[in-house]
């Protein structure tokens, strides 16, 4: 069934909004449609020549080889160009002067099979647990983080395992800066997966929204704007599928062409803001506003 939402803010000029706390208490809205998981990719407003990488360390257990292992590595190629902080089997790692942030996450998960790489980019972050969204706040503190825009998710497993892989949002090892949350179900997923595969794309999980990140950054890869990447969708994804995308400076949906999965939205002078309930969006943001239900088949992008 899952939960998602988002949460973009109109204003050029704020780059502080409360998108940790609002994306926070719609998927508190949401937690009936999914317990098992919870995460947010959020965007705040970056720092210059920096990149972000959020590490998934191990699964359960002790992580501290791993993570002397990643210092080791940081130590003797980027010196003081780094700042590496850890909870539990999770890392984060801010790294100055990166020319290639793909190459930097293909050589950290190099030195251990465990080690993935869950998301990066220059303002992207995503966090995600087992678990509820109150699970989430508790370990990361989602409630405080600052920034423009952001997904979040909340999952009812149906046909993969539970664990952080396996939980949404998901990012792109293609490009940074790209981030998406799903609800529904790919059917010929198989057959994409195995087109990228032969292109050299490694998969992480078995679960199909996984390869709507993929397929989303390839299509940017090959020129197309993100409206184009998500009109594209229509025609080459097979479903049903609600699906929420965002960039750097970007923020999005498309719904299946027969509209067989929810979707609401509403956009003001000062947000937008969807999810699948409405009652996920009007208890994050009180005031007067008209919700809508998305058509089938519809395409929307917003740009800051």
């Amino acid at each position: 069934m899952c939960g998602i939402a988002g949460f973009f803010e109109q204003s050029r000029s704020v780059h502080d909004a409360p998108v940790g706390q609002v994306l926070l208490t719609m998927l508190q809205g949401l937690a009936r449609r999914g317990p098992d998981s919870a995460g947010v990719a959020l965007f705040g407003p970056g720092a210059d020549h920096q990149v972000v990488l959020r590490i998934k360390l191990g699964g359960e257990g002790d992580c501290s080889a791993r993570l002397a292992a990643l210092r080791n590595f940081l130590d003797s190629d980027f010196t003081s160009r780094y700042q590496l902080a850890s909870h539990g089997n999770a890392g984060r790692l801010v790294v100055s002067e990166v020319a290639n942030v793909a190459a930097l996450a293909a050589a950290v998960e190099a030195l251990d099979k465990e080690i993935e790489v869950v998301s990066m980019g220059a303002r992207l972050e995503i966090v995600k647990q087992v678990g509820s969204p109150a699970n989430l706040d508790r370990a990361y503190g989602v409630s405080q983080m600052k920034g423009t825009h952001g997904i979040g998710h909340t999952r009812l497993s149906t046909e993969s395992k539970v664990d952080l892989s396996h939980s949404q949002p998901f990012g792109s090892h293609q490009i940074g800066d790209l981030a998406i949350v799903h609800n529904g179900h790919i059917t010929n997923y198989h057959q994409l997966r195995r087109r990228h595969e032969q292109c050299k794309v490694r998969f992480y999980t078995e679960n199909d929204s996984e390869v709507v990140a993929i397929y989303l950054a390839d299509q940017i890869n090959k020129g197309l704007t993100l409206k184009e990447a998500l009109h594209a969708m229509l025609r080459d994804l097979d479903g049903s599928f609600s699906c929420l995308v965002a960039t750097a400076s970007q923020f999005g949906f498309v719904k299946d062409p027969f509209a067989l999965k929810p979707l609401l939205w509403t956009e003001t002078a000062s947000f937008v803001a969807l999810a699948n309930e409405e009652v996920a969006i009007r208890s994050a943001l009180p005031g007067d506003y008209e919700v809508r239900e998305a058509q089938a088949g519809e395409v929307r992008v917003w740009e800051r």
